[in-house]
């Protein structure tokens, strides 16, 4: 499948999905502390993306499987990676919770996530989020036109393994706009002068996944968390971004 370049007017229509992706991701930050559900997060980005009239892009994804995403956000702790399902859950102090979040508004998508400290957490954790949001704009940096997306992977790892820190195999960035998994993959490693080249037009979320031991994961039985084989902690930063002659656009930028 083609990469899918978008006009000026696309990427527009997808900087209003954006905005309301940003707005519900800031509103769950704020609400992370010790005693708080992993459920109530999830009620909060739900209620502000469908107060906009927009959908959450996660629910029920993907159409027609067997075991479509029950809610709004994932909500992965410690060493949960990605796709943790939202529920009774409390969060604990020390803990460390990535949250992601979809939006898709007017038939445009946006993707975005974070890791959050929970209280005081220790200090081996707030060096694995320092790094893990660094690489990504290690990555954003790549995103120019004419630069292939290998190097950006490339970028991303380099960065990464040179502070001691290992990047998954198996889950990467991705192509982004009427829907919220597009061509291309984008892996967390790779070498340079490798895919395709980026053009003015192409969106994308670049989203490193970092972890401080073995970047082996496995998959739980409700078929979507994903957790490190090794209980280690792991961490996850993403934003959507849009190539432009001027260089990269973040999107989902937070005020």
């Amino acid at each position: 499948m083609a990469i899918i370049v978008k006009s000026r007017r696309n990427i527009s229509a997808m900087q209003d999905a954006a905005k309301i992706n940003v707005e519900a991701l800031q509103a769950v930050d704020e609400a992370i502390r010790p005693g708080v559900t992993t459920g109530e997060l999830d009620k909060i980005a739900h209620d502000i993306i469908v107060g906009h009239g927009a959908i959450p892009s996660f629910y029920g994804y993907p159409s027609g499987s067997r075991y479509p995403y029950p809610a709004t956000i994932t909500a992965s702790i410690n060493e949960e990676l990605v796709h943790g399902i939202p529920g009774d859950r409390v969060l604990q102090e020390g803990d460390i919770v990535s949250i992601d979040c979809g939006t898709t508004y007017k038939g445009w998508v946006a993707d975005s996530a974070f890791t959050a400290p929970v209280g005081r957490v220790s200090d081996e954790a707030l060096r694995l989020l320092e790094i893990t949001e660094s690489s990504l704009y290690k990555g954003i940096e790549i995103c120019l036109p004419d630069r292939r997306f290998g190097d950006v992977s490339n970028a991303i790892q380099t960065f990464v393994e040179g502070r001691g820190y290992n990047v998954v195999r198996e889950y990467g960035g991705h192509g982004v706009g009427r829907n919220m998994h597009e061509e291309p993959h984008i892996p967390n490693w790779g070498r340079k002068g490798q895919g395709h080249r980026m053009r003015p037009g192409m969106t994308f979320a670049l989203e490193p996944m970092v972890m401080a031991g073995s970047p082996q994961t496995q998959v739980l039985d409700d078929h979507w968390t994903v957790v490190m084989a090794d209980g280690g902690l792991c961490a996850h930063f993403e934003h959507t971004i849009a190539v432009t002659e001027n260089g990269p656009e973040i999107l989902t930028k937070w005020e």
